[in-house]
C-alpha cells in the first residue's frame, strides 16, 4: 500500500476528506482535489492533530467514509468526501444571547418534535376543524350565501399556493426554525382576525317565530332582494384564512426537512409520521371543541328564547379562534429559540445516503455549487432540475390523486353517511369522525413505522405505496352497496305509501291542500306510520304537544298521518325517520379500509420524495409538490365531488324561486357516482406509482456502503453531548462542515 509522507514521518494511508473553500467546490461525490487542500481523517478541520502512526484493525481512523472508486482500467482510487465550510454557527437553544442551561434539555430532535406537533395540531384544529364546523353559523350570522363561504374556505389554499415557492426556496437554505416560528405567529394573527367581526358587527338579534311550519300558522316568508351590510365581513374572514395559509406554509415543507436533517435516516419516517399524525388529530379536536361551543349562544351571557334546534340559532363560533390565536403565540416562542442545526446533526449529514434519481446531463454540477439556491437567479434552474426528475413528477401526480380523494371525502363523507343511514348532520359528522381519527391517524403512523421497520429505501418505498393504493382501490368497490332511501311523502313515496316515479315530486295532497304549505319551511318530521314528511305543515299537523324535558318535539292532529289503532289523526316527531338498513356495518368497515390504506401511503410517498431529490432541494421540492397537490387535488377535489353528488339530488331547496342546497339525495345514484369517482382517481394513482417504480433509477453504489463504514450511533441524537464521542471528529465547533449537494454514482 503506498504511503504519504509529511516531512520525514511516514503515515499509514487513510481515506481523505477534501475540504475545499466555497469558491473551489468540487463537482463529484467522491472525486479528487489538489494535495494542498487535503486533510487527513484523523485531524479535526482547522486543528491539524494527526492520527497516531499505529492503529489497530478496528481503529476508527482506518474506516472508509466513501466506497472506493474504480477507474476504467480497474485501479481503485483513494476514497474522498467533499465538505464545504458553512461558517460559525451556534447550536445552543435560546433567544439571541439568552441561552439558559435549563432550555438545553429540549435542544433535541424529540424536543423540537414536541413543539412542531403542537403547531401542526393547532393548525389542523383551527383550519380543518373550527372553520369547517362554524361555516354554517357564519353564513347565518352574516347573511352569506354558500358560494361566498366557499371563497372563505378556499382562501387558505390560495395563500398556500402563492407562498409555497417563496417559502420553500429561501427558507430551505435559511434558518428553518425562525421561518417556522414566524409562520406560527402569522397563523395566530389570522385566528384573531377571523374572530374580529364578532366584536365589530354589533349584537346578534333574532326573532322567534312561533308556530311557523304548522298547518294553522304557516306564515309566509317575505323575499327580500336587499342585502345587509354584514355580508362585507366576508373580506375579513377571507383575510384571516389567507393569513392561516401563509403561516401554515412552512410547517409541511421546512418542518419536515428540518426533522429529516436532524435524525438518523432510518428513524426519519417515524418522526415525520408522528408529526403528520398530530396534524390529523387536530381536526378531530376542532370538531369536538367547535361543536361544543356551538351549543353556547353567540352573545355569551345574554339570555335568548332561541333553542339550538331553531333555524336562527347562532352558537359561540368565535371563542375557538381566540383560543387558537393565544395558543399560537405560546407555541411560536420556543420554536423561534431553536438553532439552525441541532447538536449532533452533522453525524446524520455524513451518514445519510443519497438516493437521488440519476440524471444523464450535467445539470447536477450546477446544483453542487456551495451557494446554489441562495439567490433568485438559481430559481429557474432549481425548477428545471425538478421537472427533469421523472420520479419526483410522478410522485407529485400520485399525491394529487390521493389528495383529491381525501379532500372530497372529508368534505362530503358526512353527507354520504347522513343520506345513506338517515342521520342528522351532527350524528353523521360524529360517526365520520370516529372513522377518520383511528383510520387516518393510525394509517399515517403505521406507514412511517413500516418504512422504518423493514428499512425500506427507494424502490421498496414506492412498492409499499403501490400495494396500499391497490388495496384501497379494491375496497372502493364497496360503493356498489347502498342503503335504500327512507320513504318520504311526496318525494320517494306518495301520501298513500306507494312508490313515486323517479324525479316526480308531489308535496301537496288532499290532506294538506288547505294548509297552503310554503316550500321555504323545510323541517322534516317522522309520522307514526314510519313515513317522513317535508314539514309539520305537509303532514297536516295542527298543533304541538306539550314538550317534556329532554324529549323530542311532537306534533299532533296530523291529517296526513293515518291512525291505525283508534279514531282521529296520527302524530309526528321532529326529525327524519331512522333507517333500518342492514348493510350499515359492512359499509362502515370497507370505508374504514379505504381511509386507512389511503393514509398508509402518505408517509412512504413523502419519504420517497425526500430521497429522490438532492439534499439542497428537499425543502423546495416539498414546496413544489404541495403546489401541485393543492392545485390539482385539494382545491378541485371538493368541487369535483360536489358536482358529482349533486347529480344524485332528488329535492332541492326553494329560496324564493331560486334553487338552494339539496335536501334529499337518491342513495343508489349517490353510491354509483362515488364509486365511479373513487375508481377513476385510484386507478390514476396506481398507474402513477407503478410508472414511478419502473422509471426510478437507484444509485449505482450500495445504499448501505457509507453507513456501514461509520460507527453506530443512537437513533435521534437526544443527548447533545453524544457527538463528542464519535471518532469522526466532526463536532460542531466554530466551523460547521457540510457535504455539498451532489448526486451519487458520478465519477
Amino acid at each position: 500500500m503506498p504511503q504519504h509522507s509529511m516531512g520525514d514521518k511516514p503515515l499509514v494511508s487513510m481515506p481523505q476528506l477534501v475540504v475545499p473553500s466555497p469558491a473551489l467546490a468540487m463537482d463529484s461525490a467522491c472525486g479528487h482535489s489538489p494535495p494542498s487542500r487535503r486533510v487527513s481523517l484523523g485531524s479535526s478541520p482547522g486543528h491539524g492533530a494527526p492520527c497516531p502512526a499505529a492503529h489497530s484493525p478496528s481503529d476508527s481512523c482506518s474506516q472508509l467514509l466513501c466506497p472506493p472508486l474504480t477507474e476504467k482500467h480497474g485501479r481503485q482510487m483513494p476514497p474522498e468526501m467533499h465538505y464545504v465550510a458553512a461558517g460559525p454557527q451556534s447550536v445552543a437553544c435560546g433567544w439571541w444571547a439568552f441561552t439558559p442551561k435549563c432550555l438545553q434539555a429540549f435542544n433535541t430532535p424529540r424536543g423540537f418534535l414536541l413543539f412542531l406537533c403542537a403547531a401542526a395540531f393547532l393548525q389542523g384544529m383551527t383550519v380543518n376543524g373550527f372553520v369547517s364546523t362554524v361555516i354554517t353559523s357564519i353564513e347565518r350570522r352574516y347573511d352569506l350565501p354558500s358560494y361566498q363561504s366557499g371563497l372563505i374556505a378556499s382562501s387558505y389554499d390560495t395563500a398556500a399556493c402563492l407562498c409555497l415557492t417563496f417559502v420553500s426556496y429561501f427558507g430551505g437554505n435559511g434558518h428553518k426554525p425562525r421561518w417556522l416560528g414566524w409562520g406560527v405567529l402569522v397563523m395566530g394573527a389570522g385566528s384573531l382576525l377571523f374572530a374580529l367581526p364578532h366584536f365589530t358587527a354589533g349584537a346578534y338579534e333574532a326573532e322567534v317565530a312561533e308556530g311557523v311550519g304548522m298547518c294553522r300558522a304557516n306564515r309566509s316568508v317575505a323575499c327580500r332582494d336587499s342585502t345587509s351590510g354584514l355580508a362585507s365581513y366576508r373580506l375579513v374572514f377571507m383575510l384571516g384564512q389567507f393569513l392561516h395559509g401563509v403561516g401554515a406554509t412552512p410547517l409541511y415543507t421546512l418542518g419536515v426537512t428540518y426533522l429529516d436533517e436532524n435524525v438518523k435516516s432510518s428513524y426519519s419516517p417515524v418522526y415525520i409520521a408522528t408529526f403528520y399524525t398530530a396534524a390529523i388529530l387536530g381536526p378531530a379536536a376542532g370538531y369536538l371543541i367547535g361543536g361544543a361551543l356551538l351549543n353556547v349562544y353567540t352573545e355569551v351571557g345574554r339570555r335568548t328564547e332561541l333553542t339550538t334546534e331553531s333555524p336562527r340559532w347562532v352558537g359561540a363560533w368565535w371563542v375557538g379562534f381566540l383560543g387558537a390565536g393565544a395558543a399560537a403565540f405560546l407555541i411560536a416562542i420556543p420554536i423561534l429559540g431553536y438553532p439552525r442545526q441541532l447538536p449532533g446533526s452533522q453525524r446524520y449529514v455524513v451518514m445519510r445516503v443519497s438516493e437521488t434519481h440519476q440524471l444523464k446531463d450535467s445539470g447536477r454540477k450546477a446544483a453542487s455549487r456551495p451557494n446554489f439556491g441562495k439567490t433568485i437567479r438559481d430559481l429557474p434552474l432549481s425548477i428545471w432540475l425538478l421537472l427533469k426528475n421523472p420520479t419526483f413528477i410522478l410522485l407529485c401526480l400520485a399525491g394529487a390523486t390521493e389528495a383529491t380523494l381525501i379532500a372530497g371525502m372529508s368534505t362530503f363523507g358526512p353527507k354520504f353517511l347522513e343520506s345513506q343511514f338517515s342521520l342528522s348532520a351532527s350524528e353523521a359528522a360524529t360517526l365520520f369522525g370516529y372513522l377518520v381519527v383511528p383510520a387516518g391517524g393510525g394509517g399515517t403512523f403505521l406507514g412511517g413505522f413500516l418504512v422504518n421497520k423493514f428499512k425500506l429505501r427507494g424502490v421498496g418505498i414506492i412498492k409499499l405505496c403501490l400495494l396500499c393504493t391497490l388495496t384501497s382501490l379494491l375496497a372502493v368497490f364497496v360503493f356498489f352497496i347502498h342503503c335504500p332511501n327512507v320513504p318520504m311523502a311526496g318525494v320517494t313515496a306518495s301520501y298513500s305509501s306507494s312508490v313515486l316515479p323517479e324525479g316526480r315530486l308531489e308535496l301537496t295532497a288532499a290532506c294538506n291542500a288547505a294548509c297552503t304549505c310554503r316550500p321555504e319551511h323545510y323541517s322534516p318530521v317522522c309520522g307514526s306510520d314510519s313515513l317522513t314528511y317535508y314539514s309539520p305543515c305537509h303532514a297536516g299537523c295542527g298543533g304541538e304537544a306539550a314538550p317534556s324535558a329532554g324529549s323530542q318535539k311532537v306534533y299532533q292532529d296530523c291529517s296526513c298521518v293515518p291512525q291505525n289503532f283508534s279514531s282521529g289523526f296520527g302524530h309526528a316527531t321532529a326529525g327524519k325517520c331512522t333507517s333500518t338498513c342492514q348493510r350499515k356495518p359492512l359499509l362502515l368497515v370497507f370505508i374504514f379500509v379505504v381511509i386507512i390504506f389511503t393514509f398508509l401511503s402518505s408517509i412512504p410517498a413523502l419519504m420517497a420524495t425526500l430521497r429522490c431529490v438532492c439534499d439542497r432541494q428537499r425543502s423546495f421540492a416539498l414546496g413544489i409538490q404541495w403546489i401541485v397537490v393543492r392545485t390539482l387535488g385539494a382545491i378541485p377535489g371538493p368541487i369535483a365531488f360536489g358536482w358529482v353528488i349533486d347529480k344524485a339530488c332528488l329535492l332541492w331547496q326553494d329560496q324564493c324561486g331560486q334553487q338552494g342546497s339539496c335536501f334529499v339525495y337518491q342513495n343508489s345514484a349517490m353510491s354509483r357516482y362515488m364509486l365511479i369517482t373513487g375508481l377513476v382517481y385510484k386507478v390514476l394513482g396506481f398507474l402513477f406509482f407503478a410508472t414511478t417504480c419502473v422509471l426510478y433509477k437507484p444509485p449505482s453504489e450500495s445504499p448501505n456502503s457509507l453507513a456501514a463504514s461509520l460507527p453506530r450511533q443512537s437513533s435521534a441524537s437526544d443527548n447533545p453531548m453524544d457527538v463528542r464521542d464519535t471518532p469522526l471528529a466532526l463536532q460542531l465547533r466554530s466551523d460547521v462542515w457540510r457535504p455539498t449537494c451532489l448526486p451519487r454514482g458520478t465519477s
